[in-house]
């Protein structure tokens, strides 16, 4: 290459150099002299405001199922168990024949008892006949008084007598039609405590059980302190209650179904129960399907009492906090506090608030991840809901809310 080339490279480079890096730090005092960037706008959430309304006040407790007539099946008379005529588990009738005892003693008895009765008969009308002949003849003074006197006598004692073999007869006719014991109620019948060649004992030997199943009672033990809460709510809360005369129960089996009749109550301790401090209350169900069964257990919601100024909060907004239940409130300057509730019972999707929000307050039901104590929010009202705080099935935000919740730990757990 020629000097002449050479010197016209380096002249390029001397003033292509400069250039660009003049180009590049007039860039830098561009980018250093932009606007700083404006704060992100506060995140938005919905809202509901609680407010107070009346509410069905329905308390559950565990209950037993059992018969309504539990009948002891004891024999009348002591004798030989011929037979054992019942099918031990079912359910009988009423009238149905359930033992045999041996009745040859006792139709002997009987009949023995019925000829004592005319051999009285028979005694009676020769005192009464003996009588009728001496009293004339005193008057004629053919006899003595003391043969009038003994003829009175002997028409009393042949009285007496003849009463004795009546009472006799009754007696030996209630053993003898007692060697066939019948069921005395119509129900479920227990295994038989005694079989074919066993001596039983007149009132005494339990031969088996009988439960009446149409209807049946449901017992409840309700504690000490839910009676006194009940009475410190119908002073404060204004608790409308219909009763005991009215008041009404829902069953629930164990597997959440509910029974399609209603129980009502019919008994209550008059006081508590020292062994477990609690009051005992019974309800009566109709059974006409055998569907309660003696021992079972179910729950009894207690139904006909209304809860007036109850301030119910949705349970999508109800979170589990370190230290127990909390929600979060929209407060002044649209602000999030934290606040710690404490929540009584269900009501439909809601939960029944005692203490920590007052009616008139912002709760938040969705957005969540998006909160942090202290910072601002927008909040808006919460979409259209079904009715008494039920989330729509269109509403696709709180759907949205719940998964990120669970992404970022939130516990929304009641309990």
């Amino acid at each position: 290459m020629s000097c002449s080339h050479c010197y016209l490279s380096r002249c390029i480079a001397v003033f292509v150099v400069p250039a660009v890096l003049a180009g590049l730090l007039g860039c830098k005092d561009d980018v250093g002299s932009a606007p700083a960037p404006s704060p992100p706008p506060p995140p938005q959430v919905e809202v509901v405001t609680v407010m107070a309304r009346s509410v069905p006040d329905e308390p559950e407790f565990i209950g037993q199922a059992e018969a309504s007539r539990p009948v002891e099946i004891r024999p009348q008379v002591t004798g030989i168990l011929k037979a054992v005529l019942f099918a031990e588990g079912r359910e009988i009738k009423k009238g149905e024949e359930l033992y045999q005892i041996d009745p040859v003693p006792f139709e002997a008895a009987y009949k023995s008892a019925k000829a004592r009765i005319a051999e009285a008969e028979a005694r009676l009308v020769q005192a009464k006949q003996d009588l009728a002949r001496v009293k004339p003849l005193l008057v004629e003074q053919a006899v003595s008084q003391k043969d009038v006197d003994d003829a009175v006598a002997e028409d009393l004692a042949a009285k007496a007598a003849l009463q004795r073999a009546q009472a006799d007869l009754i007696k030996a006719k209630f053993d003898f039609d007692n060697t066939t014991i019948i069921a005395p109620i119509k129900g479920l019948i227990e295994r038989s405590r005694y079989y074919e060649g066993r001596l039983v004992s007149a009132q005494t030997d339990l031969l088996t059980v009988i439960h009446r199943i149409d209807p049946m009672y449901v017992v409840v033990n309700v504690p000490e302190s839910f009676l006194l809460k009940r009475r410190q709510d119908t002073i404060a809360v204004g608790l409308q209650h219909p009763g005991l005369a009215r008041l009404k129960g829902t069953i629930i089996f164990a597997d959440g179904s509910t029974y399609n009749r209603e129980g009502f109550l019919d008994f209550t301790d008059v006081g508590l129960r020292t062994e477990t401090g609690s009051r005992r209350a019974r309800f009566v169900v109709a059974n006409p399907d055998g569907v309660l069964l003696p021992g079972q257990f179910v729950r009894v919601r207690f139904t006909g009492t209304m809860k007036d100024h109850a301030l119910l909060v949705p349970q999508r907004a109800v979170h589990q906090g370190p230290q127990g239940q909390i929600v979060f409130v929209v407060g002044e300057g649209d602000k999030v506090e934290i606040r710690p509730i404490k929540a009584s019972s269900w009501h439909d999707q809601e939960w029944i608030i005692e203490s920590g929000v007052r009616s008139g307050e912002r709760v938040i039901v969705s957005g969540f991840h998006t909160v942090a104590p202290g910072a601002p929010v927008k909040p808006i009202p919460a979409a259209e809901s079904t009715g008494n705080g039920k989330p729509d099935d269109k509403t696709s935000v709180g759907a949205v809310d719940h998964e990120a919740e669970a992404n970022h730990g939130v516990s929304k757990d009641p309990q």
